[in-house]
């Protein structure tokens, strides 16, 4: 029995796939061959854009000529390009005058002026090209005098920065000076006792410690320090002289000399005799 039932569903299964194939219409050869026959070629659009521009082309075709740069993409406005504009360097602050000794300076008919050291300090560089031209109050004029000196004195005031000579008719020419530096300061009178036109310079001795790079001697001219003229005073070490840097007209800046520019010393020197009275103050 057992025999006969397999034989029985191999036989249902062999039928089942017999009507399979014969509705299917093909054998199992047939099947096998189709399903790995080449397939036909996919036939594309030559231009496959063309389905677009033809929905967009109605539009355009209802514009007029003129219209159509509209549609181009705005340019952007051009980006205007400015010069950098140079600024200018700042003016240096203005410095007042030190404060005259009022007594002193009736006598010219001047009037006190604030306290101020601000122009001893060295100025820095920039400052430094601002003033290589002297200041007006430092250039030669003549001023009243009204004070006990006689004509013919040299009357110097080293906080105003000022040399005075004593003239007649209650007058002084009076002129811009430089003078001692901070710890070079001093006062006192002396004579005049020798003069010389382009004097030639021997750094003391004292300066040459402080400044020992300095040179042993140097021949007058242009560039000795001592500038055009010199007046020695007394036995001192200390002379009225020219200069050749102008600038520091106005300044506290020497070793204690009383330093002119060359043009106001060379006037100086032919207005003074050997023996005139100089008194600093």
């Amino acid at each position: 029995m057992p025999h006969d039932r397999a034989v029985l569903l191999a036989l249902t299964g062999l039928a089942t796939l017999g009507a399979g194939l014969a509705l299917s219409g093909a054998t199992p050869a047939t099947a096998q061959e189709s399903r790995f026959a080449p397939r036909p070629p996919v036939v594309l659009s030559p231009n496959l854009t063309e389905p677009w521009m033809l929905q967009l082309r109605p539009r355009y075709r209802d514009m007029t000529d003129a219209a159509l740069p509209a549609l181009a993409p705005a340019m952007p406005a051009p980006i205007a390009i400015v010069a950098p504009v140079a600024t200018p360097e700042p003016e240096p602050a203005a410095v007042a005058a030190p404060a005259p000794r009022s007594g002193f300076f009736a006598a010219f008919g001047l009037a006190p002026t604030p306290e101020s050291h601000v122009d001893q300090q060295v100025p820095a560089p920039a400052a430094r090209r601002a003033v290589r031209e002297v200041r007006d109050e430092f250039l030669p004029t003549v001023v009243p005098y009204r004070g006990p000196h006689a004509p013919g004195t040299i009357v110097i005031d080293t906080n105003a920065r000022h040399l005075f000579l004593v003239q007649e008719g209650g007058t002084a020419r009076r002129y811009g000076v430089g003078v001692g530096r901070p710890g070079f300061e001093w006062a006192g009178e002396h004579r005049v006792t020798r003069k010389a036109e382009w004097p030639s310079w021997r750094p003391p001795a004292e300066m040459l410690k402080r400044q020992p790079k300095l040179p042993r001697f140097m021949e007058g001219g242009p560039g000795n320090p001592l500038g055009a003229r010199a007046m020695y005073l007394g036995s001192s070490m200390y002379r009225i002289h020219g200069s050749n840097e102008p600038w520091t007209i106005g300044q506290a800046v020497s070793s204690g000399c009383i330093r002119m520019r060359n043009e106001d010393v060379t006037d100086l020197y032919e207005r003074v005799k050997v023996g005139t009275r100089v008194i600093v103050m």
